[in-house]
């Protein structure tokens, strides 16, 4: 008796379960789709300069380590270098390295803030001026990485000498971004690589017949839409999506060699991913060293400065943005 009572039960827990799931995707849908009509792009560019940042931090250590007479010496020499280096620059001797940030998600949604801050570049920049992106993204979709990558080589395409720097990861769509650059930098154990094309999603149609739910899907074009969430799928929807990620891997090849020829794309686009240094003896990247390394070496040669775009988001992008882009059947580099 008891048995039967928690066999049933667990068959209604499962069911209800289940519907909850699907009312979940629908709220959240809905949720994104309001985000995103409100979303707008007011917001403005803030510079920071890293060398007084630096000089600051130095500062701060040496009135701790040194005696009171040596850290008045030393506040004496600082301002002297500040006012030496603001007549530099204001004659402008000393050329500018741009620092931009860009962390990935899966759409990426930083894009819109990477055009702006690029953007923002190219408008200053100057003959011997180069530019810095610490670069960190696991990947996402094609045609979003395909922007980001873009965006890039507007600065390439200005013959604006471009560095990226990867500390922790820049695989699939992210590398698709570094391989852009004149040099790539990476940390000795940043993941680098996933030169491949990945398509997932969940299919609920067995779910909708157990529940006597019908789903309709009318469109115009045999190949409007490979695999379905709510319809049944085929093994021709199969063979379609595939041919298409096949096609979509080998533009993402080609795009790689074009930009970074020294790389054998045969041996490099096989999925995998590899850490820093074998990544250096595979010609991924041109030297294992961190963004923080790189910044330091030049600092004396460049006036450094952070670019950031920044803009408030909507509550509902914050809140439901990223839970979303879970569920959508996209192409992921």
């Amino acid at each position: 008796m008891w048995s039967d009572f928690f066999f049933e039960f667990g068959i209604f827990f499962a069911e209800v379960l289940s519907v909850i799931v699907l009312i979940t995707i629908a709220v959240l849908f809905i949720f994104f789709v309001i985000s995103r009509s409100q979303q707008t792009m007011d917001g403005q560019i803030e510079i920071r300069n890293l060398n007084q940042k630096y000089n600051q931090m130095r500062l701060i250590l040496n009135s701790v380590l040194l005696s009171k007479k040596e850290y008045k010496k030393n506040i004496k020499e600082f301002k002297s270098l500040k006012k030496k280096d603001k007549n530099t620059s204001s004659e402008e001797n000393r050329n500018r390295l741009f620092v931009v940030n860009f962390k990935g998600d899966i759409r990426p949604s930083q894009v819109s803030s990477l055009r702006e801050e690029i953007t923002a570049v190219l408008g200053v920049a100057r003959q011997g001026d180069e530019v810095l992106v610490k670069l960190e993204s696991g990947g996402g979709t094609v045609h979003g990485y395909g922007l980001a990558a873009s965006q890039l080589k507007r600065l390439r395409d200005k013959n604006i000498v471009l560095t990226v720097a990867v500390d922790k990861v820049a695989a699939s769509g992210g590398y698709m971004m570094a391989c852009v650059a004149n040099t790539i930098v990476a940390a000795p154990f940043a993941i680098i690589g996933s030169i491949g094309v990945l398509a997932q999603l969940p299919n609920f149609n067995r779910l909708l017949k157990k529940h006597n739910i019908d789903f309709e899907q009318i469109s115009a074009g045999k190949h409007k839409r490979s695999l379905t969430l709510f319809g049944e799928n085929t093994e021709e929807d199969r063979e379609k999506l595939r041919q298409e990620l096949e096609d979509t891997h080998e533009l993402f090849k080609q795009f790689i060699k074009e930009n970074r020829d020294c790389v054998d794309i045969d041996l490099i686009s096989t999925g995998e991913h590899w850490y820093g240094q074998r990544a250096l003896d595979l010609n991924l990247v041109d030297k294992i060293q961190t963004s923080d390394d790189f910044i330091n070496d030049v600092s004396e040669a460049f006036d450094i400065y952070e670019i950031e775009f920044s803009r408030k988001k909507p509550v509902m992008e914050k809140v439901f943005g990223s839970a979303v882009n879970m569920f959508k059947p996209e192409d992921f580099t």
